[in-house]
């Protein structure tokens, strides 16, 4: 079997290679020479890029193999991540990559703010020895102000207390004892910036975002406060920026990111440049040795789960985030869980709830919802059904979906059901659990019968009602096919008298010996389940 092709578009680590490994067709292209890209792109199944390739809908197009596209770092700008979903392309980042050098950058850029060091080091290369014109200011005992208190802000946080700051946050999503953990007083917006001395800003770059720091803000600020900008450029109004600087309503600023990159070489073009109380370096939050390392062999190890099948925990365009080990093994039974569904369904769905019992409510079992709707929908669609856009699938059909979640499960240390609406009004349900110490998937629920059956790859339902014989009448006219029976189990008749069979057998079941048991057995519902090998 030929090695799925991993394509390199730029410069990465040795260490990315050998975090791959021998599996793949390693090759390289240059990501900025389109044409060679988009000719590279055709035999693809995974794309490693850095910040100058761009993987838009035109390049997706070119890659018909495509299954995952690694950024070996943080920011996406160069991705089209709506037409990768659409696709059911996987776009993964190094989110973590990068954050202790970008903590560092931004207290290296206060730092510098405080004691005009880069402006200091130009005057002394030039000759001149002025000691006097580069006074600065201590940090200690001012205000930081932190905007946006995620993980690198809290690292920031977590180092500048050292210098005996007094830290402030804005972020509308942390809590107020998570801030009481970090040490930080959280402040509405315009209150941090009336207080801060500086002003550092570290929030994702969206719609709500871009400009969020503009004249208006800073007016409210001190005369001698500073604001850095290591985080999304765009984040600061760059004009507004420049009017603040050049009129005296702040004192300097530190940017390492901006709306443009490269930003224009004159000072006309781009006069943020020209002036002396700006410190600037071009975009170096995570140019350091580790983080470049630590990006390229985090995204060689999601590549490598992608293509192997698995869920990634870094993919940006799938719900569900860092899984638990607990969780993991769930995942393929309810996947399995969702082709039973649809195989036994004889109407379009129209709700699905996915209901999770048992140990399991103490974890994060979001990642539920995806394997089942990938699961129901690997049968339904044309397209290539993938944890990407199985929710994308799923709303343009109209599928409500809900996760329920509850501690409570009376028979098994954790089950599954899924219950689905049908179009007609009916209710379907399977349940599913991992049976002993070897995790053995089994269909343990069928529309209120109870049974246990470990799930294989080709399967019978079917109900009628009970009486003797019915056995034999299957047994033998699956015998004469040729094909054998590797398990049964007959549920209990419910008390309108229909019992429930459930046959594994070892291969698939021509549809004339289908039409011809359901008329024998004489049996209301009759359904052949052909799971699909990942």
């Amino acid at each position: 079997m030929p090695k799925p092709v991993v394509l390199i578009a730029e410069e990465l680590s040795p260490a990315t290679i050998d975090a791959l490994g021998p599996d793949f067709d390693v090759r390289h292209v240059d990501g900025t020479d389109r044409p060679a890209l988009l000719s590279a792109l055709a035999d693809a199944h995974a794309v490693l890029i850095r910040s100058a390739t761009k993987v838009d809908a035109e390049a997706l197009a070119a890659a018909p193999a495509l299954k995952v596209v690694a950024r070996a770092g943080v920011g996406l700008d160069n991705v089209d991540i709506k037409a990768a979903t659409t696709a059911g392309v996987m776009v993964v980042n190094a989110p973590t990559s990068n954050i202790i050098s970008a903590a560092e950058l931004t207290v290296g850029h206060i730092l510098s703010l405080a004691r005009r060091i880069p402006a200091a080091h130009a005057s002394l290369a030039g000759g001149a020895w002025k000691r006097s014109s580069y006074t600065g200011t201590e940090l200690f005992e001012k205000t930081v102000g932190i905007i946006g208190l995620g993980r690198i802000g809290a690292l920031i946080a977590a180092r500048l207390q050292a210098f005996g700051v007094t830290v402030v946050a804005y972020d509308p999503y942390v809590t107020p004892t998570r801030a009481q953990q970090l040490g930080v007083q959280l402040l509405e917006l315009d209150d941090l910036l009336a207080q801060s001395d500086f002003v550092t800003i570290h929030m994702p770059k969206t719609p709500e975002t871009t400009g969020m720091i503009g004249a208006e803000q800073f007016r409210i600020m001190k005369k001698t406060a500073f604001v850095v900008n290591v985080a999304r450029g765009g984040l600061i109004d760059e004009a507004a920026l420049y009017t603040a600087l050049t009129d005296g309503e702040i004192a300097g600023a530190g940017l390492d990111v901006f709306t443009s990159e490269p930003p224009a070489a004159d000072g006309t073009a781009f006069p943020l440049l020209s002036l002396p109380n700006v410190v600037v370096t071009p975009h170096l939050g995570a140019s350091t040795d580790e983080a470049q390392e630590k990006a390229g062999v985090s995204v060689a190890k999601s590549v490598k789960l992608a293509l192997e099948g698995d869920l990634v925990p870094d993919a940006v365009n799938v719900a569900g985030g860092i899984i638990d080990p607990f969780v993991r093994p769930g995942i393929a039974l309810v996947e399995k869980l969702g082709q039973f569904f649809t195989g036994i369904s004889h109407s379009a769905l129209t709700s699905l709830d996915i209901e999770v019992r048992g140990e399991l409510a103490a974890y994060d079992v979001s990642v539920y919802r995806l394997a089942a709707l990938k699961g129901i929908l690997a049968n339904v669609v044309s397209e290539n059904v993938s944890y990407v856009n199985a929710p994308l699938f799923a709303e343009q059909r109209g599928i409500e979906t809900r996760l329920i979640v509850e501690a409570e499960s009376p028979l098994y240390r954790n089950i599954t059901i899924l219950r689905g609406t049908l179009a007609d009004g009916s209710v379907l349900t399977v349940a599913g659990t991992l049976a002993g110490t070897r995790m053995v998937p089994k269909v343990v629920g069928i529309n209120g019968y109870e049974i246990e059956v470990p799930i294989e790859r080709h399967h019978l339902v079917m109900r009628y009602a009970d009486r003797p014989g019915i056995v034999a009448i299957y047994g033998q006219k699956l015998g004469s096919a040729g094909i054998n029976i590797a398990g049964l189990q007959v549920a209990q008749a419910d008390a309108s008298g229909r019992a429930l069979s459930v046959l594994t057998v070892d291969s698939p079941v021509p549809d004339d010996l289908l039409e011809d048991m359901r008329e024998s057995v004489g049996a209301d519902l009759f359904r052949r389940i052909e799971l699909t090998e990942e």
